[in-house]
């Protein structure tokens, strides 16, 4: 998506902490996330300098359990001119949830955050990308309860999430309750694969170089946007250790130095906006 000839990419960071994350939903019950050191204001403030420092703009997609215990940083994550948008309530897996159960957790979760920063929150992004073939009827409840657009499918391969044959590139879903824009995270073709380049741990496991080659591809050749996401956690090196299953240990802890100067290189050279951005 291109303006005055230069390709734009979206720019988005999940707002949850260390010890929310679905790799460690089986050791860390949300019942003790209360228990848990929180340091997802730090971390989250070191961000939005970066980002002060590169004059760049974001979408902050925020759990409505962080908001309600942080709302003083949703407020200044808005004031800063960023977008929020919603990451549901307590980063539970649609998968695990009834339609009704769903509709309550997104409409609970945007009414805290529309509370809190005061603004229309129109995004919707789903725990570890959980819109699958199976849960795609999340898609009439998000435009039911007044979502523009969603962030939830990715186009890839992967044992927890992933809808491999849809689109790579934001598009327009049709669905019985109307329609809503879809923006996947961004994968390269590669081999007849999707190869997922668009951030988290993809962007801690990566060279920085490949990385930045895949998006230049991506924005030059194909003159497409990219849609780029991290968390605040992946900025901190010094976050309690979690003892879960080992896969999880490694996904979670790789390369955990490697993302703020990967940030740094790559959000410097190319153009980046808020989803919202791209919907005007």
């Amino acid at each position: 998506m291109g303006y005055g000839g230069i390709v734009h990419n979206a720019l988005t960071i999940d707002v949850e902490d260390y010890y929310m994350v679905s790799a460690f939903a089986d050791v860390v019950k949300f019942e003790d996330w209360h228990r848990y050191e929180s340091r997802i204001e730090r971390n989250t403030y070191k961000i939005l300098e970066l980002l002060d420092k590169l004059d760049l703009k974001a979408t902050f997609f925020v759990l409505g359990w962080v908001a309600q215990r942080n709302p003083e940083l949703v407020r200044n994550i808005h004031s800063a001119g960023h977008e929020i948008a919603c990451h549901g309530y307590n980063h539970r897996l649609i998968c695990h949830l009834t339609p009704e159960q769903f509709r309550r957790d997104v409409r609970g979760a945007k009414s805290i955050l529309e509370d809190i920063a005061g603004t229309a929150v129109i995004g919707y992004r789903a725990a570890s990308y959980s819109v699958v073939e199976k849960t795609l009827w999340a898609l009439d409840i998000l435009i039911e309860e007044g979502f523009l657009y969603d962030s939830s499918i990715f186009p890839i391969h992967h044992d927890r999430y992933g809808l491999p044959g849809a689109c790579r590139f934001p598009h327009v879903i049709k669905r019985d309750s109307g329609t809503i824009m879809e923006f996947p995270p961004s994968t390269y073709r590669f081999l007849g694969q999707n190869i997922p380049i668009a951030g988290g741990g993809y962007l801690r496991l990566l060279p920085v170089q490949i990385i930045k080659a895949a998006i230049k591809r991506i924005n030059a050749k194909e003159k497409k946007s990219v849609v780029l996401y991290f968390h605040p956690w992946e900025i901190d090196v010094d976050q309690p250790r979690i003892n879960g299953r080992r896969l999880s240990q490694i996904r979670h802890y790789m390369n955990l130095k490697s993302t703020m100067p990967k940030l740094k290189n790559i959000l410097a050279d190319f153009n980046f906006q808020p989803i919202s951005w791209f919907l005007k």
